[in-house]
């Protein structure tokens, strides 16, 4: 079971039905004040200008866990890839941080609050491993009941991060999850089935998500595909 953090200093607001993707600025990244973001459905990142921006996207996107694409290659892809949970979740999140990527948001600083969350229970990765034991790929994110709120993924081979991503749901499936959270909608996520519901059915989601046991629970813990 997760360790429920030392309450945060900060008191952070829930989105309004006048807001725009952003909702706060400030406070910082202890334990208390991630994991009170994401019960009121907001996430951290930071500004252009380099403040800490808390976000809650007016057009929110999810992971129908009954509607995930997989297409016929892909399938061959998870065949060809091993699996684990919560094995390397640093090499998960540096793979991510990787400074060498167009876009690249994930600071030092963000790296180590989630590397805290993940010691204290709460933030997760799924690894994806080649036939020689590297590690091609994964996905973190921050689980909380029934809620998988996904950060960022990553590929070193062709098709990794889809293939953690496929297995993600699989897991959420078989474990009791209810809501996968992938904030905004990208072409690449489009394509493997998710869809943009809005912050409003958001927020109507999260409360029945979060009051449900979650479905990660055995670090290394696999998944039947």
């Amino acid at each position: 079971m997760p360790v429920e953090p030392e309450p945060s200093a900060f008191d952070l607001p829930a989105p309004g039905a006048g807001d725009g993707d952003i909702i706060a600025v400030g406070a910082d990244l202890s334990p208390g004040t991630l994991i009170q973001a994401y019960r009121k459905g907001l996430f951290p990142m930071n500004l252009s200008d380099g403040h800490l921006g808390w976000w809650s996207p007016v057009e929110r996107a999810i992971i129908p866990l009954d509607g995930l694409r997989v297409s016929r290659s892909l399938r061959k892809s998870v065949r060809r890839f091993t699996v684990s949970v919560d094995e390397d979740f640093i090499g998960v999140i540096e793979g991510c941080a990787d400074p060498e990527r167009e876009g690249g948001w994930i600071t030092e600083d963000v790296v180590a609050a989630y590397v805290e969350l993940h010691r204290l229970g709460w933030a997760h990765s799924i690894e994806i491993w080649d036939d020689e034991g590297r590690l091609s790929g994964g996905l973190y994110g921050v689980a909380i009941g029934g809620l998988f709120a996904g950060e960022s993924m990553f590929h070193r081979a062709r098709d990794a991060s889809k293939v953690a991503l496929v297995h993600l749901v699989v897991l959420m499936n078989q474990g009791g999850g209810r809501l996968i959270d992938v904030q905004w909608l990208t072409p690449h996520l489009e394509m493997m089935g998710a869809v943009v519901i809005g912050r409003d059915e958001y927020l109507e989601r999260l409360p029945r998500a979060l009051s449900v046991p979650g479905p990660f629970t055995e670090p290394g813990e696999g998944v039947t595909v």
